[in-house]
């Protein structure tokens, strides 16, 4: 598993080290974005906050994460499609916020439908966060 993460680094120009090796293990494993506060736990102070808000935001600068902001206005992580750059994030989808658990989760599977906008008008970036209970808390 090591040596996917380390083809990732490098496919996107950055250097292999253990904190960023042990980030995306996390993030990768999880079933729902995580916030920084969960990864941190997860590290067991194996790396300290600003090198992880470091990670953080340079995997997101390079495309290998993606944003999501909860219903509580904290940022959660979850792994960009293998088409994501610098340049461009291509996994437009949707998110699905649990209003019990908090938990937000990527709907991979489900595309948002094309936009048309007035002339003159660029989107740089589109997020659809649909909120209710997820299939767990609703069990």
């Amino acid at each position: 598993m090591e040596n996917k993460f380390a083809g990732i680094l490098s496919k996107h120009e950055l250097k292999v080290t253990q904190a960023r090796l042990l980030v995306l293990g996390i993030i990768s494993k999880a079933k729902s974005a995580v916030s920084q506060p969960q990864i941190e736990n997860h590290l067991n102070g194996k790396v300290d906050r600003v090198t992880l808000y470091r990670i953080l935001s340079a995997f997101e600068q390079k495309g290998i994460l993606h944003k999501v902001i909860d219903l509580n206005g904290t940022a959660n992580y979850a792994m960009c499609s293998s088409k994501c750059t610098k340049h461009a994030h291509h996994d437009k989808h949707f998110h699905f916020n649990c209003t019990q658990c908090f938990k937000v989760y990527c709907m991979n599977d489900f595309s948002l439908p094309p936009v048309q906008l007035p002339a003159g008008f660029a989107a740089q970036d589109i997020n659809l966060t649909i909120t209710g209970v997820c299939k767990e808390c609703n069990a």
